[in-house]
């Protein structure tokens, strides 16, 4: 996991401007999306920019003394109603399909349904539940400053981390035992609220094997920069020995 941490980012690093490294379809989508449209903005900037100096420079009363009477222009209004609005639906079609792709819900493989308290979150993987015993669940609080290892991140780092399996279809259920939370990884494409009484889903295929961090992004009261999330993705392989291992547990 070292290879990963020293070349990709996936968690939050000084003076980051830009994205965290994607780790799945979805947040990939979303980088694309957002490069585009600064595309298409940086186009626009310059030229309006480059209109409104043309203006000054041609339209001022040292050049052109006399002001010139035209008050309004068919052609041109036309081309400044219709131009806008073809940019927006340019804009609009791979919105559409990414918001769409986003809601998309495959048959899953896994699901893990995590519940947000103050302050902290309780994981429960229902695949693996039976009518003997309460299956697999645990509680993930963030570690202490004080007991932080070298190599763990300050306020990031969790006791229990959610693991879950590489190239595969995952549905994450997310609710709230108490009052409104919110479940985002930045690296997986992923911020769904966590309401209490009510159960929302989110899709995952995460593409590679690392370490993501995420946080509660939904004011929840005083402690609420103190919930993180941090979930490791393992080889299918790995994630069948470490259930097994919790359910012996």
């Amino acid at each position: 996991m070292k290879l990963f941490r020293e070349f990709l980012c996936d968690a939050a690093e000084p003076w980051q401007l830009g994205f965290q490294d994607p780790a799945t379809p979805v947040m990939e989508g979303i980088i694309e999306l957002h490069h585009d449209l600064m595309f298409i903005l940086a186009f626009i900037l310059a030229f309006v920019m480059w209109i409104l100096g043309r203006t000054l420079y041609h339209f001022n009363a040292e050049r052109n003394p006399v002001p010139y009477k035209i008050t309004h222009g068919t052609l041109i209004e036309i081309v400044w109603t219709v131009t806008p609005s073809l940019i927006l639906i340019l804009i609009a079609l791979p919105s559409f399909a990414l918001l769409y792709s986003t809601e998309e819900m495959v048959d899953p493989a896994v699901t893990l349904k995590a519940v947000g308290h103050q302050w902290y979150w309780v994981y429960e993987y229902s695949d693996y539940n039976t009518s003997d015993d309460e299956g697999l669940a645990f509680e993930s609080y963030m570690v202490a400053e004080d007991d932080l290892e070298p190599g763990q991140l300050r306020l990031l780092e969790v006791d229990n981390r959610v693991v879950l399996p590489v190239q595969t279809h995952i549905r994450v259920i997310i609710t709230a035992a108490d009052v409104l939370h919110s479940w985002a990884i930045p690296s997986l494409g992923v911020k769904c609220d966590a309401i209490p009484g009510r159960l929302n889903q989110v899709s995952l295929f995460i593409k590679r094997e690392g370490i993501f961090y995420g946080q509660c992004s939904e004011l929840c009261g005083v402690n609420h920069g103190f919930m993180p999330i941090v979930v490791e993705s393992v080889p299918v392989d790995d994630y069948i020995q470490w259930v097994t291992n919790k359910l012996e547990e």
